[in-house]
Formats: structure tokens, C-alpha cells, sequence
């Protein structure tokens, strides 16, 4: 089976020509590479051990988003291996499959999620028995619930999940931007408690459950993120 190397430096572009990929398959061997589509917005960032075919989805360049030199092995079948392909592709779009990364992001955000709605509720059980009232003053003296945070913390945590997707799916680094992300919000998060007219008590029990929340969801996506998809187009 020929094959040939095609190395992208940093932030380098290579337009795609139709007739070098008829049956040509690639192979990323290091680095990220991001597939340009054919209106020119940007596609799948395709990772190291990803295999992709090009022939007639419309792709017009490959695309390193990184600052090091990404590789590509070209592989180009013989005539007789090319009838007993096992990996299929259209005429018509690029297939992009990432079960892998993403089925593990979902169990892991599910999982990390639930754990954070029980870790969090439970350790507003442990304040309120220790006096913690959470009465809210600006909200007309109500008192938040135990299953409130619960709630609460099951829907900003799902959100949580939705951003690592998001940047799974489109950021050649999704861990390191999930961090940054997780933590400006994180830190944006325990503002309102301050905000509300709460007691001492009540500020410092919700900024601890925040911090808690946190805790637990942060490090669970960014591990899940850092394990990276394999991903094939």
C-alpha cells in the first residue's frame, strides 16, 4: 500500500485537490487537524490516530489550528484492496464519527452530575443542621429548600456538560479552554450570594456548596476531554 507524509506547520492551510484523494485514505499520526468545508466554515478537528476518507465530500483544505507541526499519513490501497474496503464513504458529505468521545463525555457529565446533585444536597443538609437558615432575604424571606439545590445544581452542571461538548466538537483544545471556561463561570457563580441580603452564614454555606459543585464537575469533564475521541471523517 503507497503512502506518502503531508506535514502541516502551525497554522498552516493545504487546499485539498479532488483528484489526489480519490483513494487516498489519511491517517492524523500527530497533532489536530481541522477539516475546512466546502463553504469554507470550519469542520471536525480531527485527532492524532483519526482516519479519515476526503473523496467527493466537498472538503476544499485540511487545516492545523495548533501552533506545532501536525502529520498526515496518505494512504493510497491497490486496486484489489480498494474492492474490500471495510471502511465506507459517501459521494454526497463528510461522515465525522466520534461515538468514543463523546458517548464518554454524556456518561461521564451524567454520571459526575449526579454525584454533584447528591455531594451538594448533602452538604446543605450538614449546614442547615448546623444552623445555616438560607433565607433569602430579597426574595421575600423565603428559604431555599434542600431539594432546590439540587435542582439547581443538576441544571448548571448539565450546562457544564454542554460547553466540554461544544468544545469537544470544535476547539482543538478543549481542556484547557473547559478550564478556563468552568472556572470564569465558577468564580462569576458566587457572586449572587453576596448580592441577596442573606446572613453571613447563608453567604458562605452558598459559596461553599458552588465551590463544591465544582469540585466535582470540573475535574471529571477535563479528564474526559484530555482523553480525546477518535474521530474519523
Amino acid at each position: 500500500m503507497p503512502a506518502r507524509t503531508l506535514a502541516l506547520p502551525g497554522g498552516a492551510r493545504v487546499p485539498v485537490v479532488a483528484a489526489q484523494w480519490q483513494h487516498a485514505y489519511g491517517v492524523v499520526t500527530r497533532g489536530r487537524v481541522q477539516l475546512e468545508l466546502r463553504d469554507g466554515t470550519p469542520g471536525p478537528v480531527l485527532r492524532r490516530d483519526a482516519g479519515f476518507w476526503l473523496r467527493g465530500t466537498g472538503v476544499r483544505a485540511l487545516h492545523n489550528p495548533g501552533r506545532r507541526t501536525a502529520t498526515v499519513r496518505i494512504l493510497t490501497p491497490h486496486l484489489e484492496a480498494r474492492r474490500n474496503d471495510m471502511i465506507s464513504s459517501t459521494d454526497t458529505a463528510v461522515t465525522v464519527r466520534r461515538p468514543h468521545g463523546f458517548r464518554r463525555l454524556a456518561v461521564t457529565g451524567l454520571v459526575a452530575t449526579l454525584a454533584a446533585m447528591v455531594v451538594t444536597t448533602l452538604a446543605a443538609a450538614l449546614a442547615r443542621g448546623a444552623g445555616v437558615d438560607f433565607e433569602i432575604p430579597d426574595g421575600g424571606g423565603a428559604t431555599i429548600p434542600l431539594g432546590g439545590f439540587a435542582v439547581v445544581t443538576g441544571f448548571f452542571s448539565l450546562v457544564g456538560v454542554v460547553i466540554a461538548a461544544v468544545l469537544l466538537r470544535f476547539s482543538a483544545r478543549p481542556a484547557r479552554r473547559f478550564v478556563w471556561t468552568a472556572v470564569a463561570l465558577t468564580v462569576l457563580s458566587i457572586v449572587p450570594p453576596f448580592l441577596v441580603g442573606a446572613a453571613a452564614p447563608t453567604v458562605i454555606a452558598l459559596v461553599g456548596l458552588h465551590l463544591v459543585a465544582a469540585a466535582v464537575m470540573i475535574p471529571a469533564l477535563t479528564r474526559s476531554l484530555r482523553a480525546g475521541p477518535p474521530r474519523e471523517a
